[in-house]
């Protein structure tokens, strides 16, 4: 009977993620389809319109001067540009940014501080309050590790003086990409997500959200939508789905890219994903019945749902983490041809996928694929890895736990030459580190064990496992402080 609950729990999960990993094919299909097919330039307009340029920031002295300068810098008729630096900061970047602010103040720009009396909102309520303290029909918003051309709204812009656009997204580059395996593997991972997943969804006419920077708002969206809320870690992607919700179209331009800085350390990197998955999952939760209720096409619902419920995965790899050795040891050497069926299909279906997923990726990001395809692996193994960070953010978005909004700390790392270890922003110490360790044990025994048995087909599964854990686990430790 045990045995029985074991296959049970353990293909169950697997099918499930299959069904993730099939998504993907899919997601390659629509992007091969129309990737192709360039959307009509709408031309200058006769008269450029007035823009705000809102930059939210909390605690960011080491890119705060960065930031300022490339938004100042942006080739826009200067009377039109209006810049606000939404401060919500504690510490010494308060005085920082109020001085470079009275510095550009004074040569002629249009930019204001505005700051709180308490974070309420965190970043969605800075959005909100800049929001109302200005009259522009077209807002940007670039976060504080973002570095945004000087084309970027004029580039923009056009298209979102289109009837019925409600907003702009631009792809995110890679400003220290070669600065570690961490951030390699990372900007994979981002230029799937922009490349294949924004670009297949925005093209194929479905649903896909703004990222929270890099992107320019209509005023009217916003507000048709219910404004920004912050009820969720992901405000961004909540807006996104009330906003297309309400009939709103958006656009992806994946030529226009704006650089940006990637965590160069463990911690900070986990602190991301972990807003970001907790989030995603509670706007799932929050947004799931309207969209299922409401009158659009089945296959926008049907995606709209996959995209928001993608989180959920990192649940659902407990199961087969867990049960994996056990699940080997009843089949190996058993004769059944069964098992070997199984595992070919999950093969292609939830391991395959991914392969070729980012492989095309890495095709479309960088323009050849090797040497980069040898990354493929770590970004798979970088995945598993956080299945434990990620799913204990899924976990406590689903029990309703909540939990303020932690901003990724930015180091000013551009280069190799550059060193994050004595500057402050760091992440205190958990658990978690332990349990991912426990896990890397637990598959360095299964493979060991299979190994000597001489069961090899299972061997690419536990070193992506093995790894992974091991390559978080050290990673986190390393990073913490004292």
């Amino acid at each position: 009977m045990e045995t029985i609950i074991v296959f049970a729990l353990y293909f169950l999960a697997l099918s499930i993620l299959a069904l993730f990993g099939l998504h993907k094919y899919f997601l390659l299909y629509i992007f091969r389809k129309y990737r192709k097919q360039d959307l009509p330039s709408p031309g200058e307009p006769n008269e450029w319109p007035e823009a705000t340029v809102q930059l939210p920031i909390y605690n960011e002295r080491y890119v705060v001067k960065r930031l300022l300068k490339a938004v100042v810098s942006l080739d826009y008729p200067k009377d039109k540009l209006h810049v606000q630096v939404l401060d919500d900061s504690s510490d010494s970047t308060a005085v920082l940014a109020e001085r470079l602010v009275s510095v550009l103040q004074r040569k002629g720009y249009r930019i204001e501080r505005i700051t709180r009396e308490s974070r309420v909102g965190f970043k969605a309520g800075a959005l909100e309050n800049g929001l109302n303290q200005c009259q522009s029909e077209y807002l940007a918003v670039f976060d504080a590790d973002f570095v945004p051309q000087p084309d970027f709204l004029k580039k923009t812009i056009p298209h979102l003086m289109q009837p019925g656009i409600g907003m702009v997204q631009t792809r995110w580059g890679h400003i220290n990409r070669n600065y570690s395996l961490l951030t390699r593997l990372q900007a994979i991972f981002l230029d799937a997500h922009f490349l294949i997943e924004h670009f297949a969804r925005n093209r194929s006419g479905r649903f896909f959200n703004f990222n929270g920077t890099a992107g320019v708002w209509r005023r009217q969206a916003i507000i048709d939508a219910g404004g920004w809320q912050h009820d969720t870690l992901t405000e961004d992607l909540d807006l996104s789905y009330r906003a297309q919700l309400k009939g709103w179209k958006f656009i992806f331009l994946p030529e226009v890219v704006s650089p940006a800085e990637l965590p160069v350390e463990m911690n900070a990197y986990k602190g991301q994903q972990h807003r970001w998955s907790k989030g995603s999952v509670q706007t799932a939760l929050k947004l799931i019945p309207t969209i299922w209720r409401s009158d659009l096409p089945f296959y926008i619902r049907l995606e709209a749902i996959i995209h928001l419920g993608n989180n959920f995965a990192y649940l659902l790899m407990a199961a087969p983490a867990l049960l994996m050795v056990l699940v080997v040891k009843f089949t190996a050497g058993s004769g059944l041809l069964w098992p070997v069926i199984v595992y070919l299909f999950m093969f292609f279906a939830a391991t395959f996928s991914v392969i070729v997923y980012y492989a095309h990726a890495i095709k479309a990001s960088v323009g050849k694929l090797w040497p980069h395809a040898l990354y493929i692996p770590l970004v798979m193994a970088l995945g598993i890895g956080l299945s434990v960070n990620n799913g204990r953010a899924a976990l406590e978005a689903l029990l309703g736990h909540k939990s303020d909004f932690k901003r990724t700390p930015k180091y000013r790392i551009e280069s190799r030459r550059d060193n994050w270890r004595k500057k402050t922003y760091r992440a205190g110490g958990n658990y978690l580190p332990v349990l991912e360790l426990m896990f890397a044990c637990y598959f360095t025994y299964g493979l060991i064990y299979f190994v000597s048995q001489g069961y090899f087909l299972s061997m690419p599964f536990f070193l992506l496992f093995q790894f992974g854990f091991f390559y978080i686990g050290f990673s986190t430790l390393s990073g913490q402080k004292g």
